[in-house]
């Protein structure tokens, strides 16, 4: 699979099947990841990689509370502006009216949108599953760092013939996956990622994309 093809074929997959991944595919891939670049060579992400049994209690831990009616953890980070302005309001709106159109839920019925959010945290039924976690006094540019390593991690799954699902959502639940990584107090949760090989069972529509002239302007040479 060469570059493009990874590109084209990336997106945020949400039914896994049960197939287990590899470990030395995931030791493939994340020692490839490494290279991503970050500024003056600092890598600031610290992840940790969950299988097995203690994928099995993060996500139980985190269906208890949600039976439970438990709410969010205080968000250690803003994941949006408190006001999206345009054109980011209307992209956002859109993508929920695919993501929920495609399950065949209706914009007002509340109740089945927050269900079908709930899989976040069980990974979608993924196998696998990746914490990425950044270093409380890291700014922006480092934040930027760890995007351009989870992008690399992501390319290099479908190198793999594998999917992923990368989720902001884990961070709602960081108290929960603290729990079992017991990350050091500096380090604060990003996101999780699942992983795993698509379920093509599973309805799926792939949200779409601006088009080019609305994010892209060329100033161009004589």
């Amino acid at each position: 699979m060469d570059v493009y093809e990874a590109v084209a074929s990336r997106r945020a997959v949400r039914g896994f099947s049960d197939r287990r991944v590899p470990r030395e595919v995931l030791d493939r891939v994340l020692s490839a990841a490494a290279w991503s670049p970050s500024g003056s060579n600092i890598q600031p992400w610290h992840v940790y990689v969950l299988t097995g049994g203690p994928l099995a209690e993060v996500k139980k831990r985190a269906g208890d509370r949600l039976a439970a009616g438990d709410p969010w953890d205080e968000p250690e980070y803003e994941q949006y502006p408190l006001v999206l302005k345009s054109p980011y309001r209307e992209r956002r709106s859109a993508f929920g009216e695919q993501r929920y159109g495609a399950l065949g839920i209706a914009r007002e019925d509340l109740e089945a949108r927050q269900r079908a959010a709930s899989a976040n945290w069980d990974c979608f039924g993924a196998p696998a599953a990746l914490f990425c976690y950044i270093d409380r006094d890291m700014g922006p540019a480092q934040w930027a760092d760890v995007g351009m390593y989870l992008q690399t991690v992501m390319l290099l799954l479908r190198a793999e013939g594998l999917h992923s699902c990368p989720q902001m959502a884990w961070a709602k639940f960081h108290r929960t996956v603290a729990e079992v990584v017991s990350p050091p107090d500096e380090l604060m949760l990003f996101c999780g990622m699942s992983i795993g090989f698509e379920d093509v069972a599973v309805s799926d529509a792939r949200t779409d994309r601006a088009p080019l002239d609305e994010t892209v302007t060329f100033v161009d040479g004589l």
